[in-house]
């Protein structure tokens, strides 16, 4: 058996910036729930290319209150593009509403420069944004009063209660060195994106390595993957699924993506998954494509079924 969490963005979620109404996100959240599938994932977007987005803890604040158990993983949020202690204001009242149910995936963004640029941030200072949000929500998140002095936040006798408990686990994401350090130096874990598991597997190593230089037990972390896939008996339907998706979403071609996003049936699917798992990866956030969310929740749920007895 495989320790291996495996949840989903539902397409609605993903390619249109809302989930529906209260009655059918709580029907698409009973089918996931029914089926298997561990967690619902959640994006954030502020205004990607053609305005798109949903901001990600006004999204699983929703989904908590649609499911009594569902965990949720936002994966990620565009952390720098907000203030850190509005942030873990919100953080810490969507703890007193559901407890232990959410995983705080954080990253930079950047596919959109001008995403960034809107929210009066100015891109080449997201990576350092970045570090002092971490810094400012990991003090807060402890409940004392911080003071903090940066270049750009400056706090006096900050405070935020009541505090989260139990603590949300915030997983940092993105594929340069510079996350990888920020993850084993700030976070709980690493998120990544279009890698191979021999990359995955050396970020893994050395997060472990330089957590452990900070004086963290990095072996402790919990590392993820976002994967875009495509479902369909037959394969070529499966990518077309994947790559028009995608490349409606992200505005760009799917070939250079392509090696990354496995499609096919959930066995095919399961069987690209593996060495991930192999290379160290304990939760799968599943991006479905499929001919409609029954299709693709269905599927989630066989993949998961599948790496769980391998």
């Amino acid at each position: 058996m495989t320790d291996v969490r495996v949840g989903m963005f539902p397409p609605a979620a993903e390619f249109t910036g809302t989930l529906g109404g209260s009655e059918a996100l709580r029907g698409t959240l009973a089918r996931m729930a029914d089926q298997g599938v561990d967690h619902v994932c959640v994006g954030d977007h502020v205004s990607f290319f053609v305005g798109a987005g949903s901001d990600g803890l006004t999204t699983a604040t929703a989904v908590c209150a649609a499911h009594p158990e569902l965990p949720v993983y936002v994966a990620l949020y565009l952390l720098p593009l907000r203030h850190p202690v509005l942030v873990a204001r919100q953080l810490a009242t969507l703890s007193q509403l559901a407890p232990g149910r959410l995983t705080f995936g954080v990253g930079l963004g950047g596919e959109d420069p001008h995403e960034v640029e809107i929210c009066d941030v100015d891109p080449r200072t997201r990576g350092r944004r970045m570090d002092e949000c971490l810094h400012i929500l990991s003090r807060l998140s402890a409940g004392t009063p911080v003071s903090f002095d940066g270049t750009f936040f400056s706090l006096r006798d900050a405070l935020i209660l009541p505090a989260p408990s139990p603590r949300i686990p915030v997983i940092v994401g993105g594929r340069s060195a510079a996350a990888v350090n920020r993850a084993a130096r700030l976070g709980d874990g690493w998120l990544g994106i279009w890698v191979s598991p021999p990359r995955f597997a050396a970020v893994r190593d050395q997060i472990a390595r330089e957590a452990a230089e900070a004086g963290r037990n990095g072996h402790e972390f919990s590392h993820a993957l976002n994967v875009w896939c495509g479902f369909a008996p037959k394969r070529a339907a499966a990518r077309g699924f994947v790559s028009a998706q995608m490349q409606a979403f992200y505005q760009m071609p799917f070939e250079p993506f392509e090696r990354y996003s496995p499609y096919g049936s959930p066995t095919e699917v399961a069987e690209f998954l593996i060495p991930y798992v192999d290379a160290g990866c304990s939760a799968f956030n599943l991006i479905p494509c499929a001919i409609d969310i029954d299709g693709a929740t269905s599927a989630v749920a066989e993949v998961r079924r599948l790496l769980s007895v391998r």
